[in-house]
């Protein structure tokens, strides 16, 4: 049985460690973040995003990866002004108040078991491509092989996602050189097709108008979710002031060539008529060269994205947990750890509700999961707009002396992060707009109610509480 011991090491300067074993090197924290801007939302929702707004879509994955900049940058500021693990949580309940950071801490925590539920399916989806066993049973040992990872140690969950990023990141610079190939030497059946005209020819770079491109922005923010996890490893990062800058200036070139350059390569080798919605670009390209492996080849992909996934949901909603019932916004028995420095009751209640995507899998496997999944888009909204109202007010005290500088300022800001907000808005008003998109909203309100009907008991229980004072 696992030893355990209770951290009472919380203070209210919100030291970095809190507990946990510094167990993320230089390498690991690199394809985190690198892993973390890359998904299924790529690899299978790009086909939607194309066949809406044809070649412009380049351009939206560029504008929105500016954002995510600004949104990673701002975190950066954070996290080298205090790196703690409870990262958009802690920056919340410091700057804006204890409420803020009671609802982002349980909605971040939220976003990853919603997400960890669907991605587990999705996996157990996948599993059947090679092999006709229930879903459920490859949902169930998902589950159970990624939790008992999470609870070894933390450097196992970093092994995890080192190697899952790897294979995404060597599938897509594949994709790249393959199709770099056929354009410059023109083999396989593109050969005689592939020309990087197809990017205007087919009714131009804006063949659904301006605001084709528009809509997609909400599709594209979505598969961006989940980059903002680095931060959550703070706390456990064993050098936090040089690894954590590093991964995040990193995030322009991931997009730029993860995002942008994929899909020049990949319009320029399969005119975007060709795309539909449900049907990855990768596969169409593959089955465009003739390739026809290439469909083995990306529902491999896809798995080792899903149980990515799940693994950083493992990890985030521990720590998440944790965090919040350190300050009294949760129960105290989240704070234990393992002699390892995992969090093992955060980690194992959130396990256990994601066994309810095991259930799923069994009462209806063939059912999609499209409305729970949507609400992880808004879930996952709400941190970035934390951690951009956090920055923007820690800028302002620490410019009036208040605080101390960060070591690593966001470039531009507040203007950066303000321009960053206003963007996340209009996306979210443009959720309420599109009637596909409009579910994601639904589940917002009710959730808004319970958090705040909790929060008013748990003030009433213990109003000296520390939870409630900055």
């Amino acid at each position: 049985m696992t030893s355990l011991k209770v951290e009472n090491d919380h203070s209210g300067d919100g030291a970095v460690g809190e507990g946990y074993q510094r167990g993320l090197g230089a390498r690991q924290i690199q394809m985190i973040a690198i892993g973390g801007a890359i998904g299924t939302g790529l690899f299978l929702g790009a086909g939607k995003a194309i066949s809406k707004a044809g070649p412009s879509l380049i351009l939206a994955y560029a504008i929105a990866g500016l954002v995510i900049f600004f949104i990673m940058r701002a975190l950066g500021e954070l996290l080298m002004y205090r790196p703690v693990s409870g990262s958009f949580s802690e920056y919340a309940r410091e700057f804006i108040g204890p409420f803020a950071g009671f609802v982002t801490g349980w909605t971040y925590w939220l976003f990853w078991v919603v997400t960890g539920i669907t991605e587990v399916t999705a996996a157990a989806t996948y599993m059947t491509y090679w092999w006709n066993i229930p879903q459920w049973v490859s949902a169930l040992v998902f589950t159970v092989v990624l939790y008992g990872a999470n609870l070894i140690s933390v450097k196992l969950f970093g092994e995890l996602e080192f190697w899952f990023s790897m294979i995404k990141v060597t599938a897509i610079i594949g994709m790249i050189l393959i199709c770099a190939g056929i354009l410059t030497i023109g083999f396989s059946d593109a050969g005689d097709t592939a020309s990087v005209t197809h990017l205007w020819a087919d009714g131009g770079f804006f063949p659904k108008g301006i605001g084709g491109t528009v809509v997609t922005l909400q599709i594209v923010m979505f598969a961006f979710m989940a980059v903002e996890l680095v931060g959550v490893t703070a706390g456990e990062s064993k050098d936090p002031e040089t690894t954590l800058p590093k991964a995040i200036n990193t995030v322009p070139w991931r997009i730029a060539v993860f995002y942008v350059g994929a899909l020049i390569m990949i319009l320029s080798v399969v005119p975007w008529t060709h795309f539909k919605p449900g049907v990855s670009p990768f596969v169409a390209a593959f089955e465009q060269m003739g390739l026809g492996i290439g469909a083995a080849i990306v529902n491999f992909v896809v798995l080792t994205a899903a149980l990515s996934s799940c693994n950083s949901g493992m990890y985030s909603t521990g720590r998440m947990l944790r965090d919040l019932a350190l300050n009294g916004q949760g129960p105290r028995l989240f704070t234990r750890l393992t002699k390892s420095g995992t969090p093992l009751v955060g980690t194992t209640f959130s396990a256990a509700l994601m066994l309810v995507g095991v259930w799923i899998n069994y009462q209806w496997p063939g059912e999609a999961f499209d409305k729970v999944v949507s609400f992880a888009t808004i879930s996952g909204m709400w941190a970035w707009i934390m951690i951009l109202i956090s920055q923007i007010r820690y800028r302002a005290r620490a410019d009036r002396g208040e605080l101390p500088q960060s070591t690593f300022k966001a470039p531009g800001a507040p203007f950066t992060s303000w321009f960053a907000l206003l963007f996340i808005f209009g996306v979210i008003v443009m959720m309420g707009i599109d009637a596909e998109a409009r579910v994601s909203l639904y589940c917002a309100p009710l959730w808004a109610v319970l958090l705040g009907v909790s929060y008013l008991v748990l003030k009433a229980r213990d109003p000296e509480n520390a939870a409630f004072k900055r």
